[in-house]
């Protein structure tokens, strides 16, 4: 396996759900050769490759269909916050978590079709006819979240690290 091949698979497992454009970009590989490799790598089942809302997103084969659209729909920021809301509200009205979230009701209820069409949220109706939203895994969507989110503090040491090791951080010697 090339070296860049295996900067790519690594890549899709330390980020599963991570989208194309995000994997060329954070590996700095052109377009073509993200395709390539992705390619080659989906061809002897190191990664797998859904289409999820529009985008592709890429995982290690290990993860089911359910954890797949989980984890590419956490991956952006709306669906993100929403889920994170349920994991500590449980469950909630829909125009409550569009008034805590700050956002419009269109792009809420968007969004809760999109998790709901994945399976990731229940929509029912409240005792006031209100949508009311819960998670429909919460206990899953726990330990899959858990098992692939690193807290605040890894990822600025794993940023860091890597302007580092790019040159893109301070000078030659940071002991100057």
């Amino acid at each position: 396996m090339t070296d860049v091949r295996r900067r790519v698979r690594d890549h899709v497992r330390a980020n599963p759900g991570v989208h194309f454009n995000a994997l060329a970009r954070n590996l700095d590989i052109a377009t073509g050769q993200a395709q390539y490799h992705l390619r080659r790598l989906g061809r002897n089942d190191d990664v797998v490759a859904e289409r999820i809302r529009g985008r592709t997103h890429y995982f290690a084969p290990e993860y089911d269909a359910w954890e797949r659209r989980l984890l590419a729909l956490y991956r952006r920021e709306t669906a993100r916050d929403i889920v994170t809301l349920l994991l500590e509200s449980e469950r909630l009205p829909a125009t409550v978590i569009a008034d805590r979230l700050d956002l419009a009701r269109s792009t809420v209820s968007w969004n809760l079709d999109s998790l709901a069409e994945a399976g990731i949220v229940e929509q029912s109706y409240g005792t006031n006819g209100r949508v009311e939203v819960s998670l429909a895994r919460p206990d899953e969507t726990v330990r899959c979240l858990d098992a692939v989110t690193p807290s605040l503090a890894d990822r600025l040491v794993d940023r860091f690290v890597r302007l580092v090791d790019d040159g893109l951080y301070g000078d030659a010697d940071p002991a100057e």
